[in-house]
Order: structure tokens, then C-alpha cells, then sequence
């Protein structure tokens, strides 16, 4: 008889995770299910929302006969995730929480526990997506530790596991798993790759999951910098940041048109609630030296489109860069910084330091410094990179303006004449 392969399911307690163990269990894998808590948070009713949810992923792997764990990351939730958020939202950027939790908690801290602590053979997630492998490669892979420089030793050989899109692409999740590393990767299955979000309901339904089919979906959507803050339920920034009242202004003449509470509530593409206004007008850019908060009159006014931006040192999945793009520095690809979004035609360009210039076909509305370029090749999900810099507007490039006269300090401004010259 063979040796049945130990699997460790995350548990959310939600219809994704809970199918996901079902199928593995049919897949005749012993399975181990661990729900983990990552935030100490209480609902309107003061009643605390991941107890609930812990719950409903006990009953289910009782009703799977599954063994079944609760872990706590809530210190390396605060000290890797949260920590990082606030930061990012005093320089005037908007996070993306989801992204990085995936990368530091669910694909770091838990798959270390799965394997080191509960000697899991491979780990696996809800998550709508799918490998380059097939399953029982998984079990066949050995750790081998991320380079030390910045590109992997060109004489050592290594086929990387790539990560694909879901079958489901309304529910495809490879944009919230841009930032995972490889090794974690390599010991990951992903049940539900080539299912659809309604396949998935009907399974829950025939296995009897009706308490987690009941409950309301979750969104991964990207934009935190309304007073709750994603993944961490009734959490407001006001309770970390001090609020720092300033103007919003015109971005067209300059004009004083009210006052906010703080700027990092607001974020590039906003409505912003002006008292006294009629007609709306949109946050289209922040200075946080100031604490003015730039406005237009219309919600695609051109001062909301750019078609170029610069990210931090960019994350490959692969951990190098596609050959294409080392051997040519350039490389035609598409770009998302939104989950559901439509992917856009780019030209990417790669810098020594290993960040990258993202230049669009076609510009785009609210490019927002924090978040992250997700890059495609096709089906293939190619990697991350936070962005930390924008090239000027269609307004500033309609005005003739010299972007050398903005704040140093607002996020992420690329003065025009590097701009023109880069171009």
C-alpha cells in the first residue's frame, strides 16, 4: 500500500476553504485542518468575528473526521501586515493588505508551521488559481533556500513553478498572491484551479456545508483608505494615525474648496465630500507636506490618467526575471493594479536595481502609489511590485507644466523632463 500524503488545509471557515478540504479528502490525502487568527476584532454587537468563523471550520472538519488546529499570527500580523499599512498611509500611499498578508502570514508563517510543526507533506488554500505542477509534484519538492543576490546564480539549475490563473477568471486570485515566494509556492495545492466560484457552492451544498454557505462573501477589493481598513473588520486608521486636517483645492486655479479631516482617508480616483458643493469633484493628487489634497471637477478629468509608473525592487515568482526581459531590458506584457480590473497592454522596462518601469498602451484612471503592478504573460502571473513613483498627467502634459515645481515629497511624481527624456 502506498504511503497517504499528509496535506494541511487553511481553514477560513468560509465555502472556498471548506470545499478545498472536502476535495482533498476525496482525493484520499489525510488532511489537517488549521484556521488562523490574525486579528483581535469584535462586530456591532461585540460579538468576535473570527471565533464565529473558527467555529464554522471546526464543524466542517468534524463532519470531514478531519484533525483540526486553531494558530494565532496576530503579533506577526501587527509586526509584518499592519505595522507596514500605517506606515504606508503616513507617506501618503494606499496599501494593500490582502497582498501582503498572503506573502508574510498565509505563505510564510503558516506554511512553516504546516510543514516544520505539523509535518505536513504540502499545504494547500482556497484560493482560485493553478500551478505549473501537477499535485503529486508537489510532494515531490525539496526546499532550496531564495538567492542571496539580487538574481539567482546563472549556473544553477532550477525549472520554477509558475502560477497561473484560475479557470474562474470572474474569481481568479493570482493578483493577492503577486508577492508569494517561490519555495511556498512549490508545496502549495490549489483545489479549486480549474472550478468555478458556482461549481464550488453546488459541491458545499451537496456535502451539507449550510452553515458556511450562508454566510457572506468576503471581497479581496483594493482600496483601504476608507475609515475601515480590509482584513481587519471594524479597525479605523483614526485609531493609529492623528488625523491632519488641510484644503482641498482646485487642482485648475488653485482655489480653496473646503476642508478635510485627513488625507490618508482619502485616495487618487475619490469622490471627496465637500460641504456646500453641488456638483461632485475627485482627490487627484496629495501633498502630505502641505496636507492639501488636489481636486478636479469631473471623474475622469485628466488629471486622474497617467501611463507611467516606477515600482520598488519588483518580486518574480519565477525569483528572475522572464530571459526576454534581461536579455532586452524591455518586454511587452499586461498590467493590473485593481483585482478585476481588465488587464492592460504595457511595456516593461528593467532597472539595475531590479525595480521596473511600467509604461501603459493606454492610460489609466488612478494610478495609486502603494498598491501594486501585477504583470501577465498570457495566463501566467509573472510577480509584483509595489509603486512607488508616477509619471506626470495627461492634465500636466495637456498644461506643458514642469513637474521639477511639485513637492518633493508628494508620493511618487516623476518630473517631466525625466519624463520626456525616458519616453
Amino acid at each position: 500500500m502506498g504511503v497517504v500524503r499528509h496535506v494541511v488545509c487553511a481553514m477560513s471557515g468560509g465555502v472556498d476553504s471548506s470545499v478545498s478540504a472536502l476535495l482533498l479528502k476525496r482525493m484520499g490525502y489525510r488532511v489537517t485542518g488549521v484556521f488562523m487568527k490574525n486579528w483581535d476584532s469584535q462586530d456591532e454587537r461585540g460579538v468576535c468575528s473570527s471565533e464565529r468563523d473558527c467555529e464554522d471550520a471546526y464543524k466542517v472538519c468534524k463532519m470531514l473526521d478531519m484533525p483540526f488546529h486553531q494558530v494565532s499570527y496576530v503579533k506577526e500580523y501587527w509586526h509584518e501586515v499592519f505595522s507596514n499599512l500605517l506606515r504606508e498611509y503616513e507617506k501618503g500611499r494606499t496599501p494593500n493588505p490582502d497582498i501582503m498578508c498572503n506573502k508574510h502570514i498565509k505563505f510564510k508563517h503558516f506554511y512553516q508551521y504546516a510543514v516544520n510543526t505539523l509535518g505536513a507533506d504540502a499545504m494547500a488554500t482556497g484560493h482560485y488559481a493553478r500551478t505549473s505542477q501537477e499535485d503529486e509534484e508537489v510532494f515531490q519538492q525539496k526546499y532550496v533556500p531564495p538567492p542571496r543576490t539580487l538574481f539567482r546564480d546563472r549556473f544553477e539549475m532550477r525549472k520554477p513553478v509558475r502560477l497561473y490563473q484560475g479557470a474562474d477568471r470572474l474569481k481568479d486570485q493570482t493578483f493577492f498572491l503577486s508577492q508569494i515566494s517561490q519555495d511556498a509556492l512549490r508545496h502549495t495545492i490549489f483545489p479549486l484551479a480549474g472550478l468555478t466560484k458556482d461549481f464550488v457552492k453546488k459541491i458545499a451544498a451537496e456535502a451539507g456545508f449550510q452553515h458556511v454557505l450562508k454566510k457572506k462573501e468576503v471581497l479581496n477589493e483594493v482600496f483601504y483608505t476608507r475609515p475601515k481598513i480590509s482584513g481587519t473588520r471594524n479597525v479605523t486608521l483614526s485609531s493609529y494615525i492623528e488625523p491632519k486636517p488641510g484644503n482641498f483645492v482646485s487642482v485648475e486655479d488653485g482655489k480653496i474648496m473646503g476642508q478635510h479631516k485627513g488625507w490618508f482617508t482619502l485616495t487618487l480616483g475619490q469622490r471627496a465630500r465637500i460641504g456646500g458643493q453641488v456638483d461632485p469633484w475627485f482627490v487627484v493628487d496629495k501633498d502630505i507636506t502641505t496636507g492639501d489634497v488636489f481636486l478636479g471637477p469631473t471623474t475622469n478629468h485628466p488629471a486622474l490618467f497617467r501611463d507611467t509608473m516606477q515600482t520598488d525592487r519588483f518580486h518574480w515568482i519565477a525569483e528572475d526575471p522572464p530571459v526576454e526581459l534581461v536579455r532586452t531590458q524591455m518586454m511587452e506584457c499586461l498590467f493590473r493594479f485593481i483585482n478585476r480590473m481588465p488587464l492592460t497592454p504595457c511595456t516593461v522596462t528593467l532597472n539595475l536595481d531590479g525595480s521596473v518601469w511600467v509604461m501603459l498602451k493606454e492610460p489609466i484612471r488612478a494610478l495609486t502609489p502603494g498598491q501594486f503592478a501585477v504583470l501577465y504573460k498570457g495566463d501566467e502571473c509573472l510577480g509584483s511590485g509595489k509603486i512607488i513613483r508616477l509619471g506626470p498627467t495627461q492634465f500636466t502634459l495637456q498644461k506643458g507644466q514642469n513637474c521639477l515645481s511639485c513637492p518633493l515629497d508628494s508620493p511618487g511624481l516623476v518630473p517631466l523632463d525625466i519624463f520626456l527624456n525616458f519616453h
